[in-house]
């Protein structure tokens, strides 16, 4: 088949081409991880839905329209490239060591034959979630850009609670994979048939339903919660997630009201002057109380007080103290990948090329104990590998390695329900066709 081959340069400027530069990997790391530990089974069975078996309802052409692109050693990038069963895949992966493997959608023609077809396009593709730690630099203190700590990190298991509660309670999806970056955050794969046909329009609504954030770049009132009654959604997010994240995790380790600098950017968003200047005088008297209680603590429980008592009878001081909650701390989404489904996105058990971390599958009902500083590096793993050849062999080469539990969760948690309900689709299509073939023939 013919593959389309473009330097990463080239792609400058194509929003469904935003990947990583690919920096610092050991190739021989890289080729004993994709001979050894790579979960290829697991993956095709995976973006197969199914369609991978015997069954009379099965679609034996799903699999060769989904599109896969490698990231080569020197920048060479190859889209377009499509597999006929998990072996080929695995032969092209290890015969092509790519250093980053991306996941496209599903096309309405045999990507092996796409030049041939005057009308290609994509008519399948999970709806995908991309969110990255660096799009809150602007309210975070202690790290820029893709460093990452667990100062700042409740930022994304925020943002992992409030989507998948929203996703399944709101949408009613339930097959939803999320899985961290590698560095910088976290991505998010609905698997459900129904999420995978939405159209861009539909895509595009649901990003809309998650959309608070109205001000610009340089707005200092980012979000407005407008109305007189909040959305369900909203209040669900802020009462269960939010606010507990922002008073028991930001406030103290990002020392948000510690300087009068990061005072100042909170009492921007109280759009009363008057109020605004009463707190800040009130935080300058006492700067120096000898309080055995954090600063942070005791200017936000004044600034609550202050907003939220009887006599302010003016709803957006009132509501104030949610908008500075949501602005520092709900999902910031990187809309385009959701709302288009030629988004291209990096597949789970890949290795990011900067840090070397496994994109490893996240437990969202357990998201608050997933440490990034945790997940294993590829040279850990080949490490854990030659260790354990000297002990006694097991069925998987990655059972014997920290790559395992993440390989059984991904499985258990994710793959056997999804597959289960595949199967259950295809039994109810072939079985209304069934139907459908005896309804015909007794007329």
């Amino acid at each position: 088949m013919k593959s389309e081959i473009m330097k990463v340069g080239d792609m400058n400027g194509r929003d469904d081409m935003q990947i990583d530069e690919p920096k610092g990997l050991d190739l021989n790391h890289l080729r004993l991880y994709y001979g050894k530990l790579f979960p290829y089974a697991d993956m095709f069975r995976w973006l197969s839905y199914g369609n991978d078996g015997k069954h009379p309802a099965c679609d034996n052409s799903y699999i060769n329209r989904r599109e896969f692109s490698f990231t080569l050693e020197n920048d060479i990038y190859i889209r377009y490239q499509s597999f006929n069963n998990a072996t080929e895949m695995e032969n092209s992966i290890k015969e092509k060591c790519p250093v980053k493997i991306d996941i496209g959608p599903v096309y309405n023609v045999d990507l092996a034959k796409r030049t041939a077809y005057s009308k290609t396009g994509p008519v399948e593709r999970e709806l995908i979630f991309d969110i990255d730690i660096s799009d809150y630099d602007d309210v975070r203190y202690c790290c820029a850009g893709g460093d990452v700590c667990l100062n700042c990190w409740p930022l994304m298991t925020a943002a992992i609670k409030v989507i998948d509660v929203a996703l399944r309670d709101d949408f009613g999806f339930n097959h939803i994979l999320w899985v961290y970056s590698g560095r910088r955050g976290v991505h998010c794969w609905v698997c459900d048939s129904k999420a995978r046909r939405l159209g861009n329009a539909q895509r595009a609504s649901i990003v809309d339903y998650f959309r608070v954030y109205k001000g610009g770049e340089n707005s200092l009132r980012k979000v407005s919660l407008t109305g007189p009654v909040l959305h369900p959604f909203l209040v669900r997010s802020y009462t269960e997630v939010l606010k507990v994240i922002f008073e028991e995790k930001l406030l103290l380790n990002q020392k948000l009201l510690s300087s009068d600098e990061r005072c100042q950017r909170i009492l921007e968003v109280i759009p009363d002057d008057s109020v605004a200047g009463e707190l800040r005088d009130k935080w300058q008297r006492n700067q120096r109380s000898k309080s055995k209680q954090d600063i942070d603590i005791v200017r936000w429980d004044q600034l609550k007080q202050m907003l939220q008592s009887g006599k302010q009878k003016v709803q957006a001081l009132r509501r104030c103290v949610e908008e500075i909650v949501f602005s520092y701390t709900y999902p910031r989404l990187d809309v385009e990948v959701s709302k288009h489904m030629n988004h291209l996105l990096k597949a789970p058990f890949c290795i990011h090329p900067k840090t070397g971390r496994i994109c490893v599958p996240i437990d969202p009902n357990n998201c608050d104990d997933f440490d990034p500083r945790t997940v294993p590096t590829i040279s850990q793993l080949i490490d854990e590998l030659n260790v354990g050849g000297m002990r006694a062999g097991s069925e998987n080469d990655w059972e014997r390695t920290s790559l395992g539990e993440s390989i059984k969760f991904f499985r258990s948690s994710f793959l056997e329900p999804l597959l289960k309900s595949c199967k259950d689709e295809l039994e109810s299509s072939y079985s209304a066709k069934l139907q459908q073939s005896k309804n015909s023939l007794s007329w």
